[in-house]
């Protein structure tokens, strides 16, 4: 059913587009429901069409000359349009930095223990900012902060990409890592159906 059938209540500031009554171009270039070119009309024309078919008339490009106009279902355009953004949201609300920061003369034992944390995070979905802090004379060996990104992105190398190489930036050096999860996704369920195939076979035999 047309929104202005409703009274045409969707005020213009709700949306980019112009519909049914409230486009002023007195002709358009009009799209049909099913996306085919059905010409130029009046735009008095477009709208009959468009009512007669239960439909909205939407101006989808006013700037063209004359303006491009399609018939749809506006309501249902909006809630698709609407599902897509929020995804979109939801999607980038998920991507977590965390950071992880270490000494350029860390001990085995503390390094190993961060290490797990930074595996918590990949494994969580987080990306990881590892940052090596360097305090007086160690400003002097920046070798030892880059041996120490080099080594936990090696060890990790399975699990995460370097997203931004090791840069020094002041008294810190820092390196991005991000996760491989998806691809892992992918091929776990793989190996799961291929157990699985093999069982029944394993049964009739």
């Amino acid at each position: 059913m047309r929104l202005r059938e409703h009274g045409g209540e969707l005020p213009i500031s709700s949306t980019e587009y112009r519909l049914n009554d409230r486009i002023r171009a007195s002709r358009c270039r009009l799209i049909g429901f099913d996306g085919s070119q059905l010409g130029i009309f009046a735009m008095a024309d477009a709208l009959r069409i468009a009512d007669e078919q239960g439909f909205d008339l939407v101006e989808i490009a006013p700037n063209a000359d004359p303006p491009v106009c399609k018939i749809m279902d506006f309501g249902k355009f909006k809630y698709e349009q609407s599902m897509k953004e929020k995804a979109a949201r939801k999607n980038q609300s998920k991507i977590e930095i965390k950071e992880m920061k270490f000494r350029p003369k860390v001990d085995k034992h503390d390094y190993e223990t961060k290490k797990k944390h930074i595996l918590r995070f990949l494994d969580a979905g987080a990306k990881v900012k590892v940052t090596i802090m360097f305090r007086g004379r160690e400003m002097a060996h920046p070798e030892l902060g880059l041996n120490i990104l080099e080594k936990l992105a090696e060890e990790l190398a399975e699990l995460a990409v370097i997203e931004t190489q090791p840069k020094l930036e002041g008294r810190n050096m820092h390196m991005l890592l991000a996760p491989l999860k998806k691809k892992e996704t992918k091929e776990q369920p793989k190996a799961r159906d291929d157990s699985a195939a093999e069982a029944p076979a394993g049964e009739s035999s």
